[in-house]
């Protein structure tokens, strides 16, 4: 049973780094992206469909540590506690910038909003990749952040990649300067977490008893049902945008 909530665990951290990865690279890339309120607004609408489903993966992740790997959570929380912060601080700027920019119509509101979703992207982005970079390199804080480098580059990366694909043919040709692969960026985000957990001593933070059953037996339950409602939504909005979207 550990050993399956371990690959579930893989399962769902790979698929927030690969699904919400794309978005907090577009929001990275904003100012590049969009040179006026008109090209934000269609940046913006390229992952707006997408980004609330893409934090599913990570509440379920987290979900997922705390019932079955109560001593990982422990273990994270104390170490890298200022990581967490500042992920959860720029978690929570970037999605207040994404809901509240469209609500005055006023330059000024919107560039303060514009500019909060570009910090936030830019914290989430160094947040998570100096949190795997900690777990990587087993050297704490300091070594973290510096491993963690290359990866919060990585998710710029990706989404220059993502908007190639969804931005209208003359704003994607402006992503396309970015030299950018996104099935391979895809796969690198995929592997992260994975070689992140052959650093962990499992046997030593997993739960006992019916705690772990029972997460792992809610969560088997609950990842068809998140793919199948995922896919559709890729699939529904899988064209180009024309439009802004609700946001």
């Amino acid at each position: 049973m550990d050993s399956l909530a371990v690959v579930l665990l893989a399962v769902f951290s790979a698929g927030y780094l690969v699904l919400a990865g794309a978005d907090v690279g577009v929001g990275m890339l904003l100012p590049w992206l969009g040179r006026d309120q008109r090209e934000r607004r269609l940046v913006i609408a390229s992952f707006a469909p997408f980004f609330l489903g893409n934090e599913v993966w990570l509440v379920a992740a987290a979900g997922l540590v705390a019932g079955a790997f109560p001593g990982l959570e422990h273990g994270l929380l104390e170490e890298l506690y200022p990581l967490f912060a500042v992920l959860l601080f720029g978690w929570v700027v970037r999605d207040m910038g994404l809901w509240l920019r469209g609500r005055v119509d006023a330059a000024v509101w919107r560039g303060v909003w514009d500019a909060a979703i570009v910090a936030g992207s830019w914290a989430l982005a160094l947040a998570w990749g100096s949190v795997l970079g900690s777990v990587l390199a087993g050297g704490g804080l300091g070594v973290g952040s510096v491993a963690g480098l290359p990866l919060a580059v990585l998710f710029a990366w990706h989404g220059a990649g993502f908007v190639r694909w969804r931005l209208p043919v003359g704003l994607a040709e402006r992503a396309g300067r970015v030299p950018s692969r996104y099935g391979l960026s895809a796969l690198v985000m995929a592997c992260a977490p994975v070689v992140a957990g052959v650093q962990v001593e499992w046997s030593e933070v997993v739960a006992v008893g019916a705690g772990l059953t029972m997460t792992v037996v809610v969560t088997v339950v609950v990842l068809p049902l998140l793919l199948a409602s995922q896919a559709l939504v890729w699939w529904t909005f899988r064209g180009r945008v024309e439009s802004p979207s609700y946001l």
